[in-house]
């Protein structure tokens, strides 16, 4: 992968999270904070906690990643298909941007995973109520699968890659990249009640998000225009 898509990846993500990221999942970190983790237990343990949750998270989107990556790779015929490709996931990136933003309302009619089936309902409170330091590392994969608007955004960067290694390199890349925000609300209560910044940071990974959109779209056309491109050489 490039350098600049790594960065690109790295910044969106990073802003994200303090904004979607503690909105959507800073109820979670605060009910398994004050479920999981006894008051008195040391700073060391805390951290531990914290730390196998959000490692969980992103094993998760690491995995999704590959499938995505996996599922983009299937759609190689052509040179053509290669470039529509980055085409259609520029604009989904766009749409994402824009919903992010408030905009529109893209990414919440689309949102649907098996969250809300019974079998994952139960898992996830028998997890939730375990004290085990494994625990906390399955409760961060079981979060890792629920709806996000954001991990969508970042499942149709992967795909865009047609490779599994580098799908799961950009889902990782996301997923560590959301670990301070999310570390900082298992600590500092006050992270996920601060709306004007979250706000803020809300706005910029949006516009990041939709210019890494256009930016793609960009790129789709070059390798259509381009007959000697493949879509692996950009992210090599």
């Amino acid at each position: 992968m490039e350098t600049v898509n790594i960065l690109t990846i790295i910044s969106i993500a990073f802003l994200g999270s303090f904004g979607h990221c503690i909105g959507m999942c800073g109820g979670i970190v605060m009910a398994y904070s004050t479920i999981k983790i006894e008051p008195q237990s040391s700073k060391v343990s805390k951290t531990i906690a914290h730390l196998l949750y959000n490692f969980g998270r992103v094993l998760t989107y690491t995995i999704l990643g590959a499938m995505f990556g996996a599922l983009g790779g299937v759609v190689l015929f052509s040179n053509l298909a290669n470039g529509i490709l980055l085409i259609v996931a520029g604009l989904f990136m766009i749409l994402a941007g824009l919903s992010l933003m408030g905009k529109i309302k893209f990414l919440t009619l689309i949102e649907h995973s098996f969250s809300s089936s019974p079998l994952y309902k139960k898992t996830f409170q028998r997890v939730l109520n375990s004290k085990s330091n494994s625990s906390f590392f399955l409760l961060g994969m079981l979060n890792g699968l629920l709806p996000c608007g954001f991990v969508y955004f970042f499942a149709i960067t992967a795909a865009s890659t047609a490779s599994p290694l580098y799908g799961a390199l950009v889902m990782a890349i996301f997923g560590m990249s959301t670990i301070p925000a999310m570390f900082g609300v298992g600590f500092l209560t006050s992270l996920a009640s601060a709306t004007s910044f979250r706000n803020m940071m809300m706005s910029l990974s949006s516009v990041a998000v939709i210019l890494y959109g256009a930016f793609t779209i960009y790129n789709g056309y070059g390798y259509i225009d381009n007959p000697t491109k493949t879509l692996r050489d950009c992210h090599k």
